[in-house]
């Protein structure tokens, strides 16, 4: 048997020479490895010297200095805040009648003149009377500046919720529940009421 390589017929007793020649020659080119040699892991960090780990301590005792300056910035401020505001609420309660009280001084100041007045004999009962009215009108504007508003329901529905029935009367010809007197003013802080008014109200006459 023969065989053909490179258009050249090789005898059959000849293949068997050829082939260990080839593998000789295979074994011979092939790089040679070395059973005993580690891997080297390319993508490793060096290790740090110790001024790197010094310069890495001072740098974290910075920041870690400044994190704690601005805590103690940030708690000092919430307590001069917390401080003011328990200052502003006290002043407020302290204070919150403050501008009322000034308006009722000039009352105050012109009662005390018409009791004067009164103690004059050349004063009238006119000119007594005339100064009581401003004194009230001084008082009622004093009032209204507060938020204080009068409630006077005469001929008005009654309503239990601003007014208190003193009595009841039967009347002719009027509607029944409507308030034919006020004995009492009421009086109201903005929607809160201060006084119900003190009325008698009519009721149906049998």
């Amino acid at each position: 048997m023969t065989t053909t390589v490179n258009d050249k017929t090789i005898p059959s007793e000849n293949q068997d020479a050829l082939v260990t020649e080839s593998a000789t020659v295979i074994e011979n080119d092939a790089p040679a490895l070395d059973i005993d040699a580690q891997p080297t892991n390319t993508d490793s960090a060096p290790p740090l010297t110790v001024e790197e780990l010094n310069r890495q301590l001072i740098e974290a005792t910075r920041k870690a200095e400044e994190n704690w300056d601005a805590l103690l910035r940030q708690k000092a401020e919430f307590d001069n805040m917390r401080k003011r505001m328990e200052r502003d609420i006290d002043n407020a309660r302290k204070y919150a009648l403050e501008k009322f009280a000034t308006e009722l001084l000039p009352i105050k100041d012109s009662m005390e003149l018409g009791i004067e007045a009164t103690q004059n004999t050349d004063a009238t009962l006119n000119a007594i009377a005339e100064g009581m009215e401003l004194t009230l009108k001084m008082l009622a504007g004093a009032l209204e500046k507060a938020g204080i508003q009068e409630i006077h329901p005469q001929n008005e529905k009654f309503n239990p919720q601003f007014h208190e029935a003193m009595a009841m009367q039967p009347v002719p010809n009027v509607e029944d529940n409507t308030v034919i007197f006020v004995h009492q003013k009421g009086y109201q802080l903005n929607d809160r009421l201060l006084r119900p008014a003190r009325v008698v109200v009519a009721k149906a006459a049998k």
